[in-house]
């Protein structure tokens, strides 16, 4: 390898690292609130949607303030959007039992990732 390949390569690097930095300073790590997030279940932005169903996996604490909206996510446009919603009722676990009989809905979906997800979902809420 010649130098100045090397060099490119060592300079990609650090343009990886001070990228991925950067995504941990600004929007990446905020930590909006349970209700805001709520809110951006309802946007017309499908990117906001999936991104309140991805971090809403993470508070299975706030299940009964988040089944009832998670529910009507199951029913998103979007397939990534309704994969993930099964899966954050996945993981609210038992308090999410209003939510068995639309993941069993969602066992027909035309995505396959979806219909998995549910399949989980369900064994997660049924224990």
């Amino acid at each position: 390898m010649k130098i100045n390949q090397r060099h490119q390569y060592r300079r990609w690097g650090w343009s990886a690292v001070l990228l991925s930095s950067l995504f941990g300073v600004t929007g990446c790590s905020q930590h909006e609130s349970t209700e805001e997030l709520q809110v951006n279940l309802g946007s017309t932005d499908s990117a906001d949607r999936l991104w309140a169903t991805r971090v809403l996996q993470t508070r299975p604490d706030d299940a009964e303030k988040l089944v009832p909206v998670l529910i009507k996510s199951l029913g998103d446009t979007q397939a990534q959007v309704r994969r993930s919603a099964a899966i954050s009722l996945g993981y609210c676990g038992a308090e999410a039992q209003a939510a068995i009989p639309a993941l069993e809905e969602r066992q027909q979906d035309p995505d396959p990732r979806v219909r998995e997800a549910a399949r989980t979902a369900l064994e997660r809420i049924q224990g």
